[in-house]
């Protein structure tokens, strides 16, 4: 059986509650670690190291805990992301579509435990090629949708 390493990225946009003792960052990795823990027959294993960014827009790849991350995976060494939602991993179409090509060029994929996506299965490729074509058309005319 292939050994699917398994990296949790959490963010959280303002820095409220997140000096808490468990705040909406633990939140998030506790569902994602019960998620990765559910496909250990798969060969998921988590890693240990934290990827998060707290108090952080997710409209900016300009985060510690994702670029991070991203040296981690071109360098071989994280097979998968584990989100909780898409939207904390970026909240811009165009960044979501730089993501996945970077991704793809590691053999490296992400999976959403919330909403059922995940890049490394047929349904999630088919899934992300849609929602990168309404993104390339939304580009090319200026984020404008005919009437």
């Amino acid at each position: 059986m292939k050994i699917v390493r398994c990296a949790i990225y959490t963010r959280k946009s303002s820095e409220e509650g997140l000096g808490q003792e468990f705040n909406s960052l633990d939140a998030q990795r506790e569902a994602c670690a019960s998620y990765i823990a559910s496909q250990k027959h798969e060969g998921w294993v988590l890693v240990p190291e934290y990827y998060d960014d707290g108090g952080i827009s997710g409209g900016t790849l300009e985060r510690a805990g994702l670029k991070r991350l991203l040296k981690d995976i071109d360098s071989g060494t994280v097979d998968q992301i584990v989100v909780y939602k898409i939207d904390r991993l970026t909240r811009s179409l165009a960044d979501f579509a730089k993501l996945v090509e970077r991704l793809d060029k590691a053999n490296a994929s992400f999976v959403s435990v919330t909403q059922s996506f995940n890049t490394a299965t047929s349904m999630g490729r088919l899934t992300l090629n849609v929602l990168l074509s309404f993104a390339q058309f939304e580009g090319s005319h200026g984020g404008t949708y005919p009437r």
